[in-house]
């Protein structure tokens, strides 16, 4: 893995970290939504969710676009595909050993 991927994956962990940017994603996963309408149900300052959106960007998660007054965000699903390649990697690597652990399990046992 080389260093620009890993630092991806961090940025993208990072981001997912906060119960509050897993709540955006899942909104703007449902469709573009401008960042007034996004803030609304949130519990924070519109100033709070503009940062939360500003680590999500860095990310790779979600873009935002403004057209003349209004900001809309957008889910960016390429985004998402380095963590899931890294966790699939990992879960790959996982079931090898578990098969191999269960293939030695099964055999005979030698007296």
């Amino acid at each position: 893995m080389s260093k620009n991927s890993a630092s991806q994956i961090d940025r993208v962990f990072h981001a997912l970290g906060d119960a509050t940017r897993r709540a955006i994603v899942e909104r703007v996963s449902a469709g573009p939504i401008s960042v007034s309408k996004l803030a609304k149900p949130l519990d924070i300052t519109l100033a709070a969710v503009v940062q939360h959106l500003q680590v999500l960007e860095s990310s790779g998660l979600v873009r935002t676009e403004k057209i003349g007054r209004v900001r809309t965000c957008r889910i960016e699903p390429a985004g998402l595909s380095a963590a899931e390649k890294w966790l699939n990697e990992r879960r790959t690597i996982w079931q090898k050993r578990f098969d191999r652990l269960g293939a030695l399990l099964a055999e005979p046992e030698e007296n």
